[in-house]
């Protein structure tokens, strides 16, 4: 059996994968779906940045094996900074319709225009992201310097098993994640799927999603 960790994009938190957490453990593997530093009621998102959640992540990690890392948009930066840090630890890494970046980028730099617009916005604490209108109720501001320091890779993915990207094509728009596709679709040593979907996979495609995953198991 395959042990997943599963890391949400802005302003979620765990729950957002709790049908597909589900799904996984009914096949007999085991399931960690984290919360990341100040998406929990409560917390105090003044410190919080990109580091602060790479190594929230990695301290989960490094206490197993052969880790399927799964990140959602935003978590596909803490999959690279994690997956670099603790090699050994981790089997796969996957992007769902992620940000897959290089030495040195941070969010804001991959971005487009429309995105960068929603960053720049404030939940009124001066630290923070809003949600926006159509998540989920339990959703929260998103510390904001997690989406503007810049991330610090010493190595690439191709020491991994797998490298599998998810490409959402129903954006209302302009998909953010266009660049980090674009990095990996002609790349042999990816594999990667283009999804008729909105960017929640969750919500939106959960079966396909989770053949795919239970597929790297």
């Amino acid at each position: 059996m395959s042990t997943y960790v599963l890391i949400p994009g802005m302003n979620h938190g765990g729950w957002c994968f709790d049908d597909l957490a589900a799904r996984l453990r009914a096949e007999g593997h085991t399931v960690h779906a984290l919360t990341l530093p100040g998406l929990t009621a409560g917390d105090d998102v003044s410190g919080v940045n990109l580091e602060t959640h790479i190594a929230a992540a990695a301290s989960v990690v490094a206490d197993l094996e052969d880790v399927l890392l799964v990140g959602h948009s935003y978590g596909g930066m803490i999959v690279s900074g994690v997956a670099d840090r603790l090699p050994e630890h981790v089997d796969s890494v996957v992007y769902l319709d992620a940000f897959v970046p290089r030495d040195g980028e941070n969010c804001w730099m991959q971005a487009n225009d429309a995105e960068r617009a929603w960053y720049t916005d404030d939940d009124g604490s001066g630290f923070a992201v809003p949600t926006l209108p159509f998540f989920d109720e339990r959703a929260l501001a998103h510390p904001r310097a997690t989406l503007m320091q810049r991330i610090h890779l010493s190595g690439d993915l191709s020491r991994f098993r797998r490298r599998v990207y998810l490409y959402a094509t129903e954006w209302p728009g302009e998909s953010p994640m266009r660049a980090s596709y674009e990095r990996v679709r002609d790349d042999a040593t990816w594999e990667v799927h283009v999804l008729s979907s909105a960017h929640n996979f969750m919500r939106d495609v959960p079966e396909k999603l989770a053949a795919i995953l239970l597929d790297l198991g």
